[in-house]
């Protein structure tokens, strides 16, 4: 489905952009079809019922949503159970420790944490001095600003001093947190390098102990992720 900008979820749209897809990419089926952004405009009840019949067409088998709000998660599920959520979640970003995750394992949804490395700066190879091409996304971002990447440098000491510790890196260590978080968790760290992706697989040999898990907690607890997630504008536009 259509994201920002230029949202649109009618369902005569959603059923349009599925028949597009199952064209385009040759195959009979969607797994998993998510709305990548709520979309204020139509109601919530609208768009699970049009993955409905898409599914009892059997064109689509699971339906997702992607930074939804619980209330928006129980109406969809009540019309077509929802399979998975997809909104950012780590060590940088833990809203939804608040009242999604629990809603979540209410449900029996799975969660898709996207951005689970904090877009590179849970890897500890982005610092206050780091530059940003204007065709980086995250040069928009007030969390990525060098007075932000500098404040928020603590976060980075503490996964780097675990990471020393279990001989791992510190990416290892922020998506082996994810892991440990709950089994229905799967994370989508994004990369373009095959050693990234070999590094990241390995994350699920790393092993957190109840005590380490404690202590990133309790750590973490003192220190104030510095800057928005997005620019106020399409901050907006998530959550709904």
């Amino acid at each position: 489905m259509t994201g920002a900008p230029g949202l649109n979820s009618r369902p005569e749209h959603i059923k349009q952009a599925v028949e597009g897809s199952l064209k385009r990419l040759k195959i009979d089926v969607i797994d998993l079809l998510y709305q990548h952004r709520v979309d204020p405009n139509v109601p919530i009840e609208d768009v699970a019922g049009a993955v409905k019949d898409l599914i009892q067409e059997g064109k689509v088998k699971h339906f997702g949503l992607s930074e939804a709000r619980v209330q928006t998660i129980r109406r969809a599920h009540a019309v077509q159970p929802v399979t998975a959520l997809q909104s950012e979640y780590s060590l940088w970003t833990r809203t939804p420790e608040r009242e999604v995750i629990p809603a979540l394992e209410e449900l029996g949804i799975g969660f898709v944490p996207y951005s689970p490395l904090g877009k590179g700066f849970l890897t500890g190879k982005i610092d206050e001095n780091a530059k940003f091409d204007s065709s980086d996304f995250r040069s928009t971002l007030p969390r990525f600003t060098p007075e932000a990447l500098k404040a928020n440098q603590t976060l980075i000491d503490l996964l780097g001093s675990i990471a020393e510790r279990k001989k791992a890196t510190t990416a290892q260590i922020a998506l082996a947190w994810l892991l440990a978080q709950k089994p229905w968790m799967v994370p989508i760290p994004g990369t373009t390098k095959l050693n990234r992706l070999d590094e990241n697989i390995g994350a699920v040999s790393v092993e957190l102990t109840p005590d380490d898990l404690r202590n990133i907690d309790v750590a973490a607890s003192k220190i104030t992720v510095q800057g928005a997630r997005y620019p106020e504008k399409l901050e907006q536009m998530t959550g709904r």
